[in-house]
Parts: structure tokens; sequence; C-alpha cells
């Protein structure tokens, strides 16, 4: 079996390609090769992709997904798409949402094209709950209508949309995932857990966002892969996957967990202004991946979040220098 794992030097994709490889995944196991394509922007890396270097199954090319003729030769001979290759900093997008559009839509329009005419046996499309806007109460299902808020959820909609359309017009065997809010060790520390365990971590206060009212389900990267994996081995062509965790906290409530486990009170709070458009709660409900395929989250988040909190204490010499160069080129760090 050949795979193609787009945006594999990031935070989930490396998560799933070190998984596929040290063979957790058993109907990847024994993988004659598996493909990363990383344009290795600021948040996909090497280190991530360190634990497993040099093994023989694993090919990495560093090149854009938007390089239709690369993605063309890439594809010829592949058996399964999994597509992570995004960009999906939300406070990134409404300062500029060009390149979202270009990665998001363009991109993942160059990776449908080039999957249907080589006749890759399964796409397995990875997105996101932000499309679907804010849920004051209940979870959203599958079926639901798309209203997304931001620049980054309008062009992860666009992409969906895309290609469940080529599932429909050219028989691609595409299925579309949607996750809840992931958290884990190698998360780029733009990101809320890792920007709050890293600045606590230094001795540095926590900006939450606005009354820190806003509600997501968190969701263990290892859980978000186990379910990619259940997808990719069984999940119906044409259809969508919801990926969740099962645990909604409010942001504040979030940070106050933190706090307690890094030894610290709530006067390293930092209130900041509220981001535009915030939507105000994520929900999903995951009946339908369990029913059909059997997932179900493994990881108690309590033991997630202290085990990444362990992570990058011990793992400064991940996080430090990619801090030290946001700071050096001014970048805001949002969460």
């Amino acid at each position: 079996m050949r795979v193609l794992i787009t945006g594999g030097a990031g935070f989930i994709g490396s998560h799933f390609v070190r998984s596929a490889l040290d063979g957790r995944y058993p109907f990847l196991a024994g993988a004659a090769e598996v493909v990363v394509l990383d344009k290795f922007t600021y948040a996909g890396r090497a280190e991530n992709l360190a634990p497993v270097a040099g093994r023989p199954a694993l090919d990495v090319v560093r090149g854009d997904i938007c390089d239709a003729p690369l993605v063309a030769g890439l594809m010829r001979g592949t058996d399964l798409v999994v597509h992570f290759a995004a960009e999906s900093h939300v406070d990134r997008s409404i300062a500029g949402a060009a390149d979202f559009v270009r990665t998001n839509v363009l991109g993942t329009q160059t990776l449908l094209e080039a999957a249907a005419a080589a006749g890759v046996g399964k796409f397995v499309h990875v997105s996101t709950d932000e499309v679907y806007g804010s849920i004051d109460r209940g979870s959203w299902r599958e079926d639901q209508p798309l209203r997304p808020n931001s620049p980054y959820a309008a062009s992860k909609a666009s992409s969906d949309l895309l290609a469940l359309a080529f599932h429909r017009t050219h028989g691609l065997p595409v299925c579309v995932t949607r996750c809840s809010n992931n958290y884990g060790p190698y998360q780029f520390p733009e990101k809320a857990v890792p920007l709050f365990v890293t600045h606590l971590l230094d001795g540095r206060k926590v900006p939450l966002y606005g009354d820190g009212r806003h509600v997501r389900d968190w969701l263990h990267v290892d859980d978000h892969c186990q379910g990619l994996a259940l997808v990719a081995q069984k999940g119906q062509p044409g259809e969508v996957y919801h990926i969740g965790g099962g645990t909604e906290l409010a942001n504040r409530d979030l940070v106050a967990r933190l706090l307690e486990l890094l030894g610290h009170d709530p006067s390293m709070i930092e209130p900041v202004a509220d981001r535009k458009a915030h939507d105000r709660r994520y929900s999903l409900a995951h009946d339908k991946i369990s029913a059909e395929l059997g997932y179900a989250p493994r990881v108690r988040f309590e033991d997630g979040l202290a085990g990444t909190v362990r992570w990058y204490a011990d793992h400064r010499d991940w996080w430090e220098p990619l801090k030290a160069a946001a700071a050096r080129t001014g970048e805001r760090e949002g969460a």
C-alpha cells in the first residue's frame, strides 16, 4: 500500500505519520511507502518527524499542494490520501485571508483533480467543526448546514464542499471528517493549549479573549488520529464523519485547570480584547462514527492535559526557538 499524507510535518499530520509507521493502525501495518508532502511553512517542522526519520517506508517531499505537476506525480500509484495540509489559525485568517484561500481551497482542488485522474482508492479530507459557525445548545450533526464565520472556517467549508462534489461528480472515494479542538504534543504554540502552557512555564501571564466563556470540545490528537484511521479503513465514500472528544469547557475553565497543573493562581490571567466574530460555542455529535466504525475517545481529558503539560515542560528545545522567532518578527501571540 502507498499512502500520501499532506501536511504530514504539522501537528496532527505528524502524529498520524508517527503512529502509522509504529504499527498502531493495523490496516496500514507493513505499508510499502508512506509519502509526506509538506511545504514546511512556520508550523510544519522536520523535528516533528524526527522519531521516525530514517524509516525505510518513509519518503518526505518538500513541496506545495498547489503545485499541480508535483501533486500529479505523487498521486500515481497511491492507494490512500489523508489530507491534513491547511492554513489553520483563525487570527492569521482575520489578518489576511489570501493564504487560506490559496492553500485550503485551491490546494485541495489541486489534490482532488490529481487523485481523480490517478484513480486513488480513498481520499480522507480532514476538516473542522468551525465550518458550522456557532451553536448555543445541542450538538451539530453531519447533515447540518455550514455557516462559517471566520475566513479560515469559510475556506475549510469551501474545501469540504469541493471534496464531496468530486465524489458525486467523478466518483472519487472521498470521506470528509470534522473534528473538535485538538491538543497534545508537538502543537505549534500559537494555539490555545500550547500558548497558555508555554507562557506559564516562562512565568508569563495568559492572554484570555473577552469574558473567557467561549466553549470548545477538546479532543486529544491521538484520539483524532485513531478516528481518522477508522475512516480511512472503513468509512463510506461520500460520507461526513464527526470526530469529537466529549469534553466541553469554557476557555476560562481550561485556563483554571492549567493554572492548577502548573502551580499558578488567577493573577496570571490577562484579559484581552475579544477576537472579531468569535464563535461562542462548538459541539459535535459523534455517534455516527461510533455506531458505524466503532470510534470512541480513549484519552481522559485530565490525563491528556497533564501529559501535554509534561511534554512541553520536557521539550523546551522544541518550542523555545519558535517563540523566540515570533518575538523577533513582532508577531502577536494569540489564542
